[in-house]
């Protein structure tokens, strides 16, 4: 095509060869690019979120700031990334880079990669970025988010869970309790004496290729004694700002790629942007809605009092709210009474709250954690919990998940299609 012309952002270290080289070629008209060079990560984020169409970011391999964040921000406006430098081990497929070119590239080496991969100017529509078949794990394990009220003991419950569901012998090795509430306990909970690796370097991992099981497993906890691994929390509130959107995603990904069952003790802050006005405070959410986002099923905690039933169901309606459907929460009253009248007084009592939501007229019956004043002690001496409090949970949730749909997940190519008499054409006689 004579008309082709690509508007190209670049990013590498200023002394670059190919990056003065590539600014040479297009001011003097030698390749047909508008050539957009950057300093750092932070400019390209700004010039691709300003509405200008891009049709793709050359960046070098070496630079700081190349994450599966960036080549997001990218493909999601429609433009191809294009690494630039010797191939290393990464996995820049898995990152969604679109190519690759050497440290010396050619001016027919990068127009051969601009007609592959990106599009011309002219032809820039904004798109979803679809991952390739290879990007799609055949199996997959579960996510159970475990919310609550504060106060009400959601990470007791959570622990509880994990350790019934470790403690079945089929399920051993491959359960975790992932700490993802902003202030983490998880770790003081399990009287863990080091505190690194934790969320924030596993987070920190996944932003370049994709991480093996073998190495994650080698990140987490090893609760011994309750028969499941643990990955530990931030150990600062404010360390939420240096968790990005598509690590963490990947890092989530990981978990349930090594593990069959992902324990989430997480908070129930759900707010985003269209309901505050804020990026500040989704951001900041980012955690708590991607976890109940990707949940198989959320566990919400609450206390059988007058303040506990009201908070729970608050919680409740600002999940459907957000999205989760009514059938994929399990409401959990924690400290119940011994006596079933008090229990079933209790049940009366939340369905009675939530009566005028139709959305969460199927949520059926919520199931009772029984009192124990021994837990302080178990917790102290870092033993396992008592059984009753994981058995309930234990049932249910392994009754919901396999009532559910089968863990494998299939690329939508892979899927069966029905194939609609005479659509394939036929042979005759005469034809052959």
């Amino acid at each position: 095509m004579n008309d082709e012309r690509w508007v190209v952002l670049g990013l590498a270290h200023p002394r670059a060869g190919w990056f003065s080289q590539l600014a040479k070629w297009a001011t003097t008209a030698a390749v047909p690019i508008d050539f957009v060079k950057c300093v750092s990560a932070d400019e390209v984020r700004a010039r691709l979120s300003g509405g200008r169409a891009y049709s793709a970011l050359l960046v070098g391999g070496d630079v700081v700031g190349l994450d599966r964040d960036l080549v997001d921000s990218a493909t999601s406006i429609g433009a191809a990334v294009l690494v630039v430098g010797p191939r290393t081990e990464h996995g820049w497929a898995e990152m969604g880079v679109s190519g690759h070119l050497p440290a010396q590239f050619e001016r027919d080496d990068l127009l051969a990669a601009l007609r592959e991969f990106a599009p011309a100017i002219s032809r820039v529509a904004p798109r979803l970025f679809e991952p390739s078949d290879r990007d799609v794990s055949l199996v997959r394990g579960r996510l159970v988010a475990v919310t609550g009220v504060p106060g009400a003991g959601s990470s007791i419950a959570a622990m509880a869970l994990a350790q019934a569901l470790g403690s079945d012998a089929s399920n051993h090795g491959v359960v975790i309790l992932a700490d993802l509430a902003l202030n983490g306990e998880l770790a003081m909970l399990h009287d863990a004496q080091e505190i690194v690796p934790g969320l924030q370097e596993m987070v920190e991992a996944h932003r370049g290729a994709r991480i093996p099981a073998s190495e994650i497993r080698a990140m987490v906890f090893d609760a011994i004694d309750h028969g499941y691994h643990a990955l530990l929390g931030l150990r600062r509130h404010r360390d939420w700002a240096a968790i990005r959107p598509r690590a963490f995603d990947a890092t989530i990904d990981g978990l349930l790629r090594s593990y069959r069952f992902v324990i989430a003790d997480v908070d129930a802050d759900l707010e985003g942007e269209a309901e505050t006005g804020s990026l500040d405070i989704e951001d900041r959410n980012l955690i708590a809605r991607s976890t109940h986002a990707r949940a198989d099923l959320v566990l919400v905690v609450g206390n059988p009092t007058m303040k506990g039933l009201h908070g729970m169901c608050r919680l409740l309606r600002d999940l459907v709210a957000f999205g989760v459907a009514s059938d994929q929460i399990v409401p959990v009253l924690n400290r119940s009474p011994k006596s079933p009248r008090l229990r079933a007084e209790a049940g009366r009592t939340l369905a009675t709250l939530l009566n005028g939501s139709d959305a969460l007229a199927n949520i059926g019956n919520p199931l009772h954690l029984p009192e124990r004043r021994d837990l302080e002690g178990c917790l102290r001496d870092a033993v396992k919990l008592p059984k009753s409090l994981g058995l309930p949970l234990y049932g249910e949730v392994t009754r919901r998940l396999h009532s559910a749909q089968d863990a494998i997940t299939l690329p939508r190519g892979a899927e069966p299609k029905q194939v609609a008499p005479g659509s394939l054409g036929a042979w005759t006689e005469e034809a052959g």
